[in-house]
């Protein structure tokens, strides 16, 4: 036996494996209680785009901010799993030759590309859906306040409003670059919004105060806008084998990041910057908070 906490690495392995375990059962074959049949070919092609590796960062988000205040680990991930389906019908969508138009993805062929594209939009838009069965699922040990609590926001994080709207802006970019300002609310909504409620979730499981729903909620914000600038600093100085997935692809559609406006070094302190506020939001709670610092370092410092 030993009384060491679990480093990083291996507490965010151990969480993806445990999501994925969850998101390979809830991807069963057999129906649930009033769903009359689960078509084979469609549920391959979910399965495809949920069970295919990833670091599985936003249910990890989901835990960790549900442990700092002591909430049900059980009902987190849960709730993970449901914010990972959204999160990757997303992806199934993004992918699709109307949106990004992309062949790989994590490694392997896009859900369009295994499949068809009429399988892939079903794949995406039953993925979505799913997710907000599994949070209200009597499964999930909460109460009937505390779902619709998540149910309200993480609508508000994925539709229009946010990420959705974000996918949106995105596709006006190839036509008409944004400024500044436009590119800072492109990417709060597209990619800020469901990492934003990752962290906000685990107040709303633990029932926390308005204040702590509202400090996690920044924190997801700070981190959130750490993700992008990573990602775009990626495409820009990563290949394709160590992302899983094409790059370069937004210069080469005239695509406004700020790391474009900016410049690699400028991208590079901005990462400190958010990194270090973000840390600032987080030290009320003391040591409690180390996983999620670190998670924010790790955020900005990623290689993939």
């Amino acid at each position: 036996m030993t009384d060491e906490t679990p480093s990083f690495e291996a507490r965010l392995k151990c969480d993806a494996q445990a999501v994925e375990s969850l998101l390979a059962t809830l991807l069963g074959p057999v129906p649930l209680e009033n769903e009359i049949a689960r078509p084979a070919v469609l549920l391959d092609a979910m399965r495809h785009g949920v069970l295919n590796g990833g670091k599985r960062l936003r249910p990890f988000l989901v835990a960790e901010s549900t442990a700092l205040l002591h909430g049900d680990a059980g009902a987190a991930l849960r709730v993970g799993a449901a914010l990972e389906c959204v999160h990757c019908y997303s992806l199934v969508h993004d992918d699709l030759p109307a949106m990004d138009d992309d062949e790989l993805r994590r490694g392997q062929p896009t859900v369009h590309i295994a499949f068809d594209e009429a399988t892939a939009i079903l794949a995406g838009d039953s993925l979505l859906t799913y997710a907000f069965d599994i949070i209200a699922a009597p499964e999930t040990p909460l109460s009937d306040r505390q779902k619709t609590g998540l149910v309200l926001a993480l609508a508000r994080a994925s539709g229009h409003g946010g990420m959705a709207g974000g996918q949106a802006l995105d596709l006006a970019a190839e036509r008409t670059a944004p400024d500044e300002a436009g590119i800072v609310t492109l990417q709060a909504m597209k990619t800020g919004a469901l990492i934003r409620f990752a962290c906000e979730a685990g107040a709303i499981i633990a029932d926390a105060s308005v204040d702590d729903r509202r400090r996690l909620r920044a924190f997801g914000d700070k981190i959130g806008l750490a993700f992008q600038l990573a990602d775009d600093l990626l495409d820009l100085t990563a290949d394709a084998k160590a992302m899983g997935k094409a790059t370069g692809k937004d210069a080469a559609r005239g695509k406004g990041t700020l790391v474009a406006l900016h410049g690699q070094s400028w991208a590079e302190r901005e990462l400190e910057r958010l990194v270090a506020e973000a840390e600032g939001l987080l030290a009320p709670y003391g040591a409690r908070s180390t996983i999620l610092a670190e998670t924010a370092r790790f955020i900005a410092n990623r290689r993939s």
